[in-house]
């Protein structure tokens, strides 16, 4: 055992930094946690042929908004799967796509452009 002797003025603060990593631990525990069952989820419903493969998607994503997948997430929105994808354009902008996970159709695009969001559909 190892006792620290810690002045009385910084006992305070020592006890609140404390618990502060205390519980930033268990919120990075339940993150964790929940990005396990998020990859179950998803992999449970490929396997069921509920959804389609990522790659998939991403090669047509990519392929039609002329970039490359940097992130991926895997949601449940309102009862329907969605990948949300963040793609990395040729011209250096950053885009937030949100498609389809059973059919592929992109639903939602995104893009910050000079502190606003704006469609980044290069067919539009």
């Amino acid at each position: 055992m190892v006792t620290l002797s810690v002045p009385a003025p910084h006992r305070r603060w020592l006890a609140c930094a404390l618990v502060l990593c205390l519980s930033g631990a268990g919120t990075l525990l339940h993150a964790d946690e929940r990005d396990h069952a998020d990859h179950d989820i998803a992999r449970q419903a490929l396997e069921q042929g509920k959804v389609l493969p990522l790659r998939t998607v991403l090669e047509k994503v990519e392929r039609d908004y002329q970039g490359q997948a940097v992130k991926v997430e895997f949601e449940q929105e309102g009862g329907r799967y969605i990948y949300e994808i963040r793609l990395l354009q040729n011209d250096g902008r950053m885009a937030k796509l949100k498609v389809d996970a059973v059919d592929g159709k992109v639903l939602d695009v995104r893009r910050k452009e000079h502190a606003k969001d704006q469609d980044a559909h290069p067919h539009r």
